[in-house]
């Protein structure tokens, strides 16, 4: 969900969008589905997908099936879902095409207001990473300098959900559920889901995906 309006705002400041998602070895294939769905719902958008086997090194409850998302506690411990330095690696491969592209501008939908915890969608995380950036590639040490952008970081949920409303965002398109069961219904209780829910709830709207009854 917060990719999907990161990419409607990208697309509102007249940027030419070059999209790119990963398949990581995470549990379900449906989240990659609603990438491509929200990216080809804007005119012009270039959608990659890209293998990244972060499965194969194990550590988190989105690539192995033998730990359940939804059984976190909540709260502001790094929780089971965290992947180890997946946005790094993410990050990474992003800035290799763009560089490729002489695109300078990077978009990243990590939010720190309503989020699990993860370390890797903090602020300080990106501004290191954009130093980072700058002084790794040929781009960056000749003066063409990169701008890693997280116009989201800074917005609750809900501002998020409102924010998407006013750009046409189709939140029917989007999913966010760690543990969907096999109708492609969201689970209603893992972190994601909690915090999807209550932003709608706290921006006086309904959530249009579909959620496993209780």
């Amino acid at each position: 969900m917060d990719s999907a309006v990161c990419l409607h705002v990208a697309h509102a400041e007249g940027f030419a969008i070059h999209a790119i998602s990963f398949r990581y070895g995470q549990r379900h294939a449906l989240e990659i589905d609603a990438a491509r769905r929200v990216s080809g719902s804007l005119p012009g958008v270039e959608w990659m997908l890209v293998d990244v086997p972060l499965d194969r090194f194990g550590g988190s409850a989105l690539t192995d099936r033998d730990l359940r998302p939804s059984r976190e506690g909540g709260g502001r411990e790094i929780p089971l879902t965290y992947v180890p330095a997946r946005n790094t690696v993410f990050l990474s491969l992003a800035l290799a095409w763009a560089e490729t592209l002489a695109a300078r501008d990077l978009f990243i939908g990590v939010n720190a207001v309503d989020y699990s915890g993860y370390p890797d969608c903090r602020p300080e995380y990106i501004a290191a990473f954009e130093v980072l950036a700058n002084l790794a590639t040929r781009a960056g040490v000749t003066g063409s300098s990169f701008r890693i952008r997280a116009p989201l970081q800074h917005l609750s949920k809900a501002q998020i959900i409102l924010k998407g409303r006013e750009l046409g965002v189709d939140f029917a398109l989007t999913r966010s559920c760690y543990d969907p069961d096999l109708q492609d219904r969201a689970c209603g209780v893992c972190d994601a889901c909690r915090l999807r829910l209550a932003g709608f709830a706290a921006a006086g709207l309904v959530d249009p995906i579909s959620y496993v009854d209780h």
